[in-house]
């Protein structure tokens, strides 16, 4: 490019180029392409293979250029009787502007201006379309801040977990029989209460065997209503039915209670900025199971901000079999675990 395109640098239009100067480029170049390899995972936190190997080749590929440059500048600047020191000083500290300088200097000197438009041609073409690649990857600001400040907002911290469901008390039930009423007492009253029979009521009825001063009610008694019939007519009477124990309308999975049955679980999009910034991880929200089967009141327990909003959005699509409890579908709280793997 510079031999072809920079015209003349002699009268016998010999290359300014030599050998040495290429060699010279290459030696730099691979010299910046180890150091960076090596020297980065020392100063730094070490980066990944892929990452230390565009850097290397990226850096090396513009200073072996830029080497390239400064050779040019000194060789032609001899060779056209300029001051080779001063325009070498000036391309090193300004870098292309230095160059475009030089070519322009020594177009007006030689008057051949084609020295000077073609090769600034071709820096300004360079410099415009690695500014189009480069500068999405290098700027952040150029994506909205909106989204950028949701992405990167801390997640509200998770709700307590919902008190466990009250006990239900258990009622013991002991069937009272004969036996227990005419067992002879084991301790002896200090007292004893004096029973005066009462009169029997007119039209009264006994029956054979029974206990004078009997309690209406009975049909065992002396007369119509006596004790033994009172107690033997309670202690036969069946005893209530036990309360029907009541199901909780939520319960958490853990112990006893089985992960809910997952049946529709469509894969989260892995976000372009996490997977542009190498992030990968495990996203942990918890999620009440409606009696549905749907997804309910899904809150962050941890995971990185790049990898939330995504996460959010595929468990939302969830479905789950109803889980039931005595034959009755209960809500259910359960943590999701979200998985975001980069592909090698």
């Amino acid at each position: 490019m510079f031999d072809e395109c920079l015209l003349d640098s002699s009268p016998s239009r010999a290359p300014v180029l030599k050998g040495i100067h290429w060699l010279i480029s290459l030696a730099v170049g691979v010299v910046v392409f180890l150091a960076v390899f090596f020297g980065l995972p020392v100063l730094f936190v070490p980066p990944e293979t892929k990452v230390l190997i565009a850097q290397g080749i990226i850096l090396g590929v513009i200073l072996a250029c830029f080497t390239l440059i400064l050779c040019y500048v000194w060789a032609d600047a001899r060779h056209l009787g300029f001051s080779a020191g001063r325009w070498f000083v000036i391309t090193l500290l300004l870098n292309v502007v230095g160059f475009i300088l030089y070519l322009i200097y020594s177009a007006a000197k030689t008057n051949e201006w084609k020295r000077a438009t073609i090769p600034i041609a071709y820096i300004i073409e360079v410099i415009i379309v690695g500014a189009t690649v480069l500068m999405p990857l290098i700027y952040t600001e150029a994506l909205p801040k909106a989204q950028l400040m949701t992405f990167l907002a801390a997640p509200p911290p998770p709700p307590p977990p919902p008190p466990p469901p009250a006990a239900v008390p258990t009622r013991v039930f002991r069937r009272v029989t004969v036996d227990d009423i005419m067992r002879a007492p084991t301790v002896i009253p200090r007292t004893v209460a004096q029973i005066r029979d009462e009169e029997v009521p007119s039209g009264a009825v006994g029956v054979v065997g029974g206990v004078p001063g009997g309690v209406p009610g009975g049909q065992m008694g002396g007369v119509l209503g006596g004790v033994i019939g009172g107690v033997l007519s309670a202690a036969s009477a069946p005893p209530p039915p036990p309360p029907k124990a009541t199901t909780p309308k939520r319960i958490r999975v853990g112990g006893q209670v089985e992960q809910a049955k997952l049946i529709f679980n469509p894969k989260p999009e892995y976000p372009p900025l996490a997977k542009m910034a190498r992030i990968q991880g495990t996203v942990r929200l918890e999620a009440i199971i409606s009696k549905d089967g749907t997804i309910q009141d899904l809150k962050v327990v941890t995971g990185h901000p790049l990898l939330v909003k995504s996460a959010l959005e595929a468990v939302q699509r969830w479905r789950y079999q109803p889980t039931l409890l005595n034959g009755e579908p209960v809500e259910v709280v359960t943590e999701i675990d979200v998985n975001f793997t980069l592909a090698e």
